[in-house]
């Protein structure tokens, strides 16, 4: 009974935090693009990108209501392989982009509220960071604001690549609409400069920052580099087993995690112990286990 209460109460929190980071990220992704988008005409992909597009052509239509309208057919089809939990928290977020996006846009009107005319690359970076931020906050909650997303969620669930790179795909696709309507080459390479940014945004606030390093070394004094990383740095480590291609000689090879602060110190240490020591620094993309993030935290 406890553990179905616990359970219980877990899944309530959860439930909370889904909703608030939906509330939260669309209000951010509307802003990102009343303020930093939608005034230049920059087309950043996405149902929202052919909205801007359209509303060029037709400005009685909002960008957000043309993008909602858009959305509908491409819900159904993430309903139906993503399922209807992925349905619900999709409507909200698509429907709360499209309130908050065309009701900031009649307050703040679409004529350079930031006065960033000048300055469009400024209004690019600053639009893929803010429109990304409040994307990965969306997916964070296995939620999407419709459009491109639901594509890019779709595709990522059938092959190994991030969403963040899917959503660079498909909307560099939708990019060149806007040059064959606006027949200006800076909009694309502006509009790719948002998506890019946009798409590593998103794998940042989903991921988050990695500060981890695996580190291969390969050493005659293993045992004193063993006791540094093991007492010093407090760190564990795993010994394998090699053997030199040239010399043929067995050896013993230490893998290990540090961060990337202790990357330097250990580097140090390991200079006073044996100079002609061979290291491998390499970067990962998650770190999961014993002193990191454990499977736990990953999987809430």
């Amino acid at each position: 009974m406890k553990f179905t209460a616990k359970l219980y109460g877990e899944s309530t929190k959860r439930t909370i935090l889904d909703y608030t980071l939906i509330v939260v990220g669309a209000f951010i992704l509307a802003a990102g693009f009343v303020f930093f988008i939608n005034p230049y005409n920059i087309v950043p992909g996405g149902v929202y990108g052919i909205g801007i597009v359209v509303h060029h052509l037709v400005p009685a239509i909002p960008v957000g209501t043309f993008g909602l309208v858009l959305n509908v057919p491409l819900t159904l089809l993430g309903i139906r392989l993503l399922g209807a939990k992925f349905g619900l928290k999709t409507v909200l977020g698509m429907v709360l982009t499209t309130i908050f996006m065309d009701s900031l846009t009649y307050f703040i009107g679409e004529n350079d509220p930031l006065g960033l005319s000048d300055d469009l690359l400024l209004s690019c970076v600053f639009g893929g960071i803010v429109i990304g931020f409040g994307l990965g906050l969306i997916f964070r909650a296995k939620a999407t604001s419709g459009g491109s997303d639901i594509v890019a969620m779709i595709l990522a669930k059938y092959s190994k690549i991030s969403v963040g790179q899917l959503l660079i795909i498909v909307d560099s696709i939708i990019v060149l609409l806007g040059l064959i309507i606006f027949k200006d080459w800076k909009i694309p390479l502006y509009s790719w400069i948002v998506i890019f940014i946009t798409g590593k945004v998103i794998d940042i606030t989903i991921d988050g920052l990695n500060y981890e390093r695996a580190l291969v070394i390969v050493s005659e004094k293993h045992a004193l580099i063993k006791d540094k990383i093991l007492n010093t740095l407090e760190r564990g480590g795993t010994y394998l087993d090699g053997e030199g291609m040239y010399s043929g000689n067995s050896k013993r090879v230490i893998f290990t995690v540090v961060t990337r602060r202790e990357v330097s110190a250990l580097q140090a240490m390991i200079k006073t112990i044996d100079p002609k020591a061979f290291m491998a620094v390499m970067e990962t993309s998650e770190i999961i286990g014993e002193g990191f993030k454990s499977l736990e935290e990953k999987s809430s």
